[in-house]
């Protein structure tokens, strides 16, 4: 690492590598940006987001995120993506307390937040509990795609509950 580049300096370098496909470049700035601060979050967050979508490994994305909110819980990113692996996961109990924990910070996307505890409801087949946290993402969405994605979760899912309802025939 460069003595004359700072930490902000080489984190944006790292980013932009990344940004132009050269994810290889990226990790090795970003492990570089570790070992140079073990304190700069935003490093573990990259190393998470490579990790998850470029690597796929998603135990060492797990941790990265994890270590991002050890350090900077208050860093509204982190959260989108860490829930995303975890109901990709299926991690259910980590992954409620993580949106909980999310809804609380300043800048968050509470939209997305809902909807990936929907996600992770319908997943499990719990269709009512989908549908309610569905609900409450179409109030949180702030532009019309977000809204029409919403708008087509609540129908999903509630063509999934009148199909699984059981009919009572009385004479």
């Amino acid at each position: 690492m460069d003595i004359y580049c700072t930490v902000e300096e080489r984190y944006v370098q790292a980013v932009e590598e990344l940004k132009y496909g050269e994810t290889a470049r990226a990790l090795q700035l970003f492990n570089e940006l570790i070992v140079a601060d073990a304190s700069y979050a935003r490093a573990y967050y990259q190393l998470g987001i490579i990790n998850y979508y470029h690597i796929r490994d998603y135990h060492a994305a797990g941790y990265f995120f994890s270590k991002c909110i050890e350090i900077e819980a208050n860093f509204p990113d982190v959260y989108h993506d860490f829930i995303k692996l975890l109901v990709f996961l299926n991690m259910e109990m980590k992954a409620k307390s993580t949106a909980f924990k999310a809804l609380l910070v300043p800048g968050i996307n509470h939209w997305l937040i809902y909807k990936q505890l929907g996600l992770l409801e319908e997943k499990n087949q719990k269709y009512n509990a989908a549908l309610s946290y569905y609900k409450k993402a179409y109030n949180y969405s702030l532009d019309k795609e977000d809204a029409e994605d919403s708008k087509e979760d609540i129908e999903r899912v509630g063509d999934k509950i009148s199909s699984g309802a059981k009919f009572v025939y009385s004479l």
